[in-house]
């Protein structure tokens, strides 16, 4: 029985955001400093989907290190099979994308993004208001310039991604005071999409 509301709970939370949903909210607010566009996005997340996204106290800006770049998330919802979350660098970075058992989407805020797909030997820029597609298991270069943020969309396997997210903090930086962010957050989420499939939207 635990088994099954289990199940219909990780299934439940599927969807809850498509990324063309995403970037269409986006649009609303280019132009807007980054801040203050992030501010509004996550007050219309919360009256599009009460009891899924994050409650302004659990709402933290972590570093993120992984394939060699460094940026910074802050993480709104996720479930065993989606994730939003705000991302960016205010300095610029570079490196490998990762691959991954997800599909992940990033509609640029502010900056320029650099994408560089395997097998092919050209890049591609993109602006802000356009989305950034990367599939499941795919793998590219990524640059991004300084001051570039980003509303990022995940659907899939969301724990495969963990170990990409969070192997340069435990092998490179070994700052394991982010990793316990990282993964607070993470739990955070879960239990948020649990409380809200067995109580409602106001437990």
């Amino acid at each position: 029985m635990k088994w099954a509301v289990g199940r219909r709970w990780a299934w439940a939370a599927l969807l809850l955001a498509a990324a063309a949903v995403l970037a269409q909210v986006v649009w609303l607010w280019l132009g807007l400093d980054h801040e203050l566009a992030f501010s509004r996005l996550i007050v219309e997340l919360r009256r599009l989907h009460p009891g899924h996204v994050l409650p302004d106290e659990e709402l933290q800006w972590v570093f993120v290190n992984a394939g060699g770049w460094m940026g910074a998330m802050c993480l709104l919802h996720a479930s065993w099979s989606e994730y939003v979350l705000l991302f960016g660098t205010a300095l610029g970075s570079s490196g490998h994308s990762g691959r991954y058992w997800a599909e992940i989407s990033d509609t640029i805020i502010s900056g320029t993004f650099h994408q560089w797909r395997e097998g092919t030997t050209k890049s591609e820029v993109f602006y802000p208001g356009e989305t950034v597609m990367h599939g499941p298991g795919e793998a590219t270069a990524v640059e991004w310039g300084p001051n570039t943020w980003m509303v990022e969309y995940g659907r899939g396997v969301i724990p495969s991604t963990l170990a990409f997210a969070l192997a340069d903090t435990v092998f490179s930086t070994q700052d394991f005071l982010t990793l316990f962010y990282t993964l607070r957050a993470y739990a955070r989420g879960l239990r948020l999409e649990l409380t809200t499939y067995l109580f409602g939207q106001d437990p």
